[in-house]
């Protein structure tokens, strides 16, 4: 099949999420606002994780990652909808449609395994703490780190490829705010059906090998805790993971409801609803959870600001 011969439209159009200008204005300013707290967040985050040697840690090390893929998805999808929901003309190129589902599909993967890998560090951290430093050495770190972006692009690059076969003959208008998978695949006017097999079968077995890693993990982690017999022993343990724990369910949850079934039962209300989540809320959330329920963090955060005050005063 030829794709440059039976694609018929050169670019698609964005429905966005609603029609009503008002409605569009008080969204555009909550999304703006949401978009420059992620950016700033997961920006500082990366600022203080490096400059604090006390925090240059593997789990530290995760983490700034974390805030860079966050501060990369959020950009990936965000501005285009600003972009909309400001103006009548909201068409997207062929390009610029199939670049921004890969990117998205390459982030959202390299993060499901890299939130895999900070569930991995916490299991050996608490289950194996005399062999932590050399289990979890430098140089394990960055194989897990680039192995995360490797599946991420592995598997974004097999979807886009499925998804550029399909022809486009019927209609150019999406209806949702960005291009997604199965928005996508509602336009097609050919027979969509194995390419949705194939889609399923890897963005499945991303989302579940992953979501595993990190149940076998924690279930290894609740084992030892309940073996602890202090309290405080216990209430230690279970602060290193809380925050962790707490952004991997958020995550997965808004991703398995939207993806993890079959495309019959897309609905657009709330399938919108769930990928806002997921696409511009939890890179906010984020920074937030990581700093707010990590005393480390804010203690390094403390030591910054007082290097700074006295900076100042030696001036």
């Amino acid at each position: 099949m030829d794709r440059r011969n039976n694609t018929h439209v050169s670019d698609f159009i964005l429905m966005g999420l609603t029609e009503s200008e008002e409605i569009q204005l008080v969204l555009f300013i909550i999304f703006l606002i949401i978009y420059l707290i992620s950016v700033l967040g997961n920006t500082g985050m990366i600022l203080i994780i490096h400059l604090d040697l006390q925090l240059h840690s593997p789990m530290y090390f995760f983490l700034s990652h974390l805030s860079f893929l966050d501060i990369s998805y959020s950009t990936v999808i965000t501005p285009k909808t600003l972009q909309n929901l400001l103006t009548s003309m909201k068409h997207i190129s062929y390009i610029s449609c199939f670049t921004q589902m890969y990117f998205f599909a390459f982030l959202g993967a390299a993060e499901c395994f890299l939130l895999s890998s900070m569930a991995y560090d916490r299991y050996v951290a608490i289950c194996n703490p005399l062999h932590y430093p050399v289990v979890m050495s430098k140089r394990f770190c960055c194989s897990l780190i680039f192995g995360s972006y490797f599946i991420g692009f592995t598997n974004s690059m097999i979807n886009v490829l499925f998804m550029s076969r399909l022809d486009f003959c019927d209609s150019n208008v999406i209806h949702h705010f960005f291009c997604d998978t199965s928005p996508i695949l509602d336009l097609s006017c050919t027979d969509t059906h194995g390419v949705e097999i194939m889609i399923f079968i890897f963005a499945g077995s991303t989302l579940m090998v992953s979501l595993i890693t990190i149940s076998v993990s924690y279930l290894s982690i609740l084992t030892t805790v309940l073996k602890i017999t202090s309290t405080s022993g216990k209430r230690k343990a279970f602060s290193t993971c809380a925050s962790h724990l707490l952004g991997v369910t958020i995550f997965y949850g808004t991703m398995i409801f939207t993806y993890l079934k079959p495309r019959k039962s897309y609905t657009l209300g709330k399938d919108q609803v769930a990928s806002v989540f997921y696409t511009i809320v939890i890179p906010m959330l984020n920074p937030l959870i990581y700093s707010l329920r990590n005393k480390e963090v804010k203690s390094a955060l403390k030591r910054l600001m007082q290097k700074r005050q006295d900076f100042r005063q030696l001036k």
